[in-house]
């Protein structure tokens, strides 16, 4: 395996776009706009808010953190919205999408090896970015097959969607 953090950085890359794209998908799947904000007991977040927790997330950091977008993060927005289109929600994402294909276009070997610039949570975590955007693409993963599992219990919806193949990552 190469040393080069730049395959990293398309590796990581490739992923988290592919499964941003799954979270379209995914949204545009729910039969209407309100069962994407369902809860029930036992669930504590929509897929909705999971998607805006997600966008909220990369475009923190990644687009503002490495890619200095200028994108300002409101978290608790992310967990109080509940009445967004998914329409709009999909614009939500497409944002996501060009601002972290942007960013990491433009990182870095030596940016990719350095230590992640800003402070993550509470205390400031000494890790490097590149440990950083493998943390985000796991976490990103993470939220997707919730939202999945989300769309297909609550919506009595049984069909799964292709969001994962092995044939996104060919190149």
């Amino acid at each position: 395996m190469s040393n080069d953090p730049s395959m990293l950085r398309d590796s990581v890359g490739l992923m988290l776009l592919r499964d941003l794209h799954a979270i379209e998908q995914q949204i545009a799947a729910y039969p209407d706009d309100e069962s994407l904000w369902l809860v029930k007991p036992g669930i504590s977040n929509s897929a909705g808010t999971l998607a805006l927790h997600i966008a909220g997330g990369l475009r923190h950091f990644i687009g503002a953190a490495l890619g200095k977008s200028g994108y300002v993060r409101d978290r608790d927005a992310e967990f109080a919205n509940h009445q967004m289109s998914r329409a709009d929600l999909g614009v939500v994402i497409e944002s996501t999408i060009a601002e972290v294909g942007s960013a990491l276009e433009a990182l870095s070997s030596t940016q990719i090896g350095a230590e992640y610039p800003i402070p993550v949570g509470p205390e400031r975590i000494t890790a490097q970015t590149s440990d950083m955007l493998l943390h985000l693409a796991v976490h990103l993963t993470y939220h997707l097959g919730q939202i999945d599992y989300h769309r297909r219990l609550l919506t009595a919806d049984p069909q799964k969607l292709d969001t994962l193949s092995l044939r996104s990552l060919a190149r």
